[in-house]
């Protein structure tokens, strides 16, 4: 009984150390997305009438065919103006980037679009924030990249740097175009 008492708080100390080991190999800001490898969530969302490149809006249907990104931004989001010239140079070299304004009045997201230009192929807004709680977003910015078969592969949280793009996400988007 005694020999119990002196092993049972060394196990639990290994077991901790081995639980804190773990836990600190991991990235904290990775926060794993249970869409990953699933088709996208059924939406259809109206366009910012008169943004600049504004449209009709669109929906989870019209994302395939090809690999793009669907960018999760918002007029009052603090980190988003920091991602936009990174969005712009995605777009200019080819990828589609789809544009889901986030909880925001159009009248905003109109009035940022034109602040900064649109450099997204189609661009909705999700006022309510149905949409975006589907896709489990936990703030802005926050990007998915969808593959052909509107299947998402990969969410970004918060903005993507050029380092970001240069190193994970455009390779990924060159072998999911190889796979389509």
């Amino acid at each position: 009984m005694n020999r119990l008492f002196f092993i049972l708080p060394v196990v639990a100390f290994v077991a901790l150390i081995g639980f804190f080991a773990i836990g600190l190999t991991k990235d904290p800001k990775a926060l794993p997305s249970q869409l990953i490898d699933r088709p996208l969530p059924e939406f259809t969302l109206p366009g910012i009438a008169e943004a600049p490149g504004g449209g009709p809006g669109f929906s989870s249907t019209a994302m395939k065919g090809e690999p793009m990104l669907l960018n999760v931004f918002a007029s009052w989001c603090a980190a988003c103006p920091q991602e936009h010239p990174v969005l712009t140079r995605i777009a200019r070299e080819g990828t589609p980037v789809y544009g889901l304004a986030w909880k925001d009045k159009p009248v905003d997201s109109r009035t940022w679009l034109a602040r900064f230009g649109n450099p997204y192929a189609k661009v909705a807004a999700d006022e309510t924030g149905r949409t975006a709680i589907d896709l489990g977003v936990t703030g802005v910015p926050e990007t998915f990249v969808v593959d052909a078969r509107g299947r998402v592969r990969y969410k970004q949280i918060g903005p993507i740097s050029n380092e970001k793009w240069d190193r994970e996400i455009k390779p990924l988007i060159e072998k999911l175009r190889a796979e389509a």
